[in-house]
């Protein structure tokens, strides 16, 4: 199967990358429903204006800013194959505080090295990414007995996206790569979230949003509203100033309670997604540090 041609990977202009080993990497998860998390790197250098991961930095000790700095796992493929047999049966999270596809992936392939340690095993295994360079690993994919594989989808506005998420891979590229993974037999989902307020939660970009994934053939949504509390504040808040600085009232008065407006949003996509006739699974709120 020949992937889309792609753009030339972004990458920061500065970024610092250090090589280092694990002792586990696969974690025991506190996710709903995931037993366990596996995530090849420290940070991410997609460099997102509002990840909520930024919060890891009080554990990790970067004094880099978030998105600028990338710890490699260069012996998780070797550290997985030894848990895996010990470990006991469920599900797999791959990046619940980073991007496993992020763009040094196509350099170091530790994430590539942790699905040859899973081929075969009967671990029910979930990949979600901004990055459509998961379409390298279809032939391991393939071979994974219970997988899945989602992209964060928060609007069409490749603009939009360029200043949120600048490094990710662009929007087009996304719905490109969940339409050649339905087709290559690989089952997908859609992760539309955080999706922004008074920027892609309106009914209009919903529709559109929502034909666009009918259209590459998603197995079902998930839909989640911004969180606005927490270190990631900084970040977005600085983004916002930068772009849209009208909308930083808007989106601190959604700081003091989050549960109205999501539960608002969530109402419209739901009705959205059904006129779309696409499959909905339910997100339950839950507040990043």
């Amino acid at each position: 199967m020949r992937p889309p041609e792609r753009e030339p990977e972004r990458k920061p202009s500065t970024i610092v990358v250090r090589e280092r080993e694990c002792r586990s990497i696969l974690s025991k998860s506190g996710i709903s429903r995931v037993d366990y998390a596996v995530n090849p790197y420290v940070g991410c250098a997609h460099a997102c204006a509002y990840c909520y991961a930024v919060f890891m930095k009080r554990f990790t000790g970067h004094k880099e800013e978030w998105g600028t700095f990338v710890d490699v796992k260069v012996n998780a493929p070797a550290v997985m194959a030894r848990q895996l047999p010990r470990a006991r049966p469920g599900s797999i999270n791959f990046g619940t505080v980073t991007d496993a596809y992020q763009p040094l992936e196509a350099d170091y392939g530790i994430t590539r090295g942790c699905l040859e340690a899973l081929a075969g095993c009967p671990f029910p295994t979930t990949i979600l990414t901004k990055s459509a360079l998961v379409l390298r690993d279809v032939d391991l994919l393939r071979r994974i007995p219970a997988v899945e594989v989602a992209l964060t989808i928060t609007t069409l506005d490749d603009g939009l996206r360029r200043w949120l998420e600048p490094y990710a891979s662009p929007v087009g590229e996304r719905l490109e790569a969940l339409d050649a993974l339905a087709r290559a037999g690989i089952p997908t989902w859609a992760f539309c979230g955080p999706l922004l307020p008074f920027l892609s939660d309106g009914e209009d970009e919903l529709d559109a949003l929502f034909a666009a994934l009918k259209q590459a053939r998603v197995g079902h949504v998930l839909v989640d509203s911004l969180n606005v509390r927490g270190a990631a504040w900084g970040r977005l808040r600085a983004a916002l100033g930068a772009h849209r600085p009208d909308l930083i009232a808007g989106y601190q008065a959604l700081s003091a309670n989050r549960v109205p407006y999501h539960t608002a949003l969530v109402q419209r996509a739901r009705k959205a997604a059904a006129r779309h006739d696409l499959a909905w699974r339910e997100v339950t709120i839950a507040y990043e540090q």
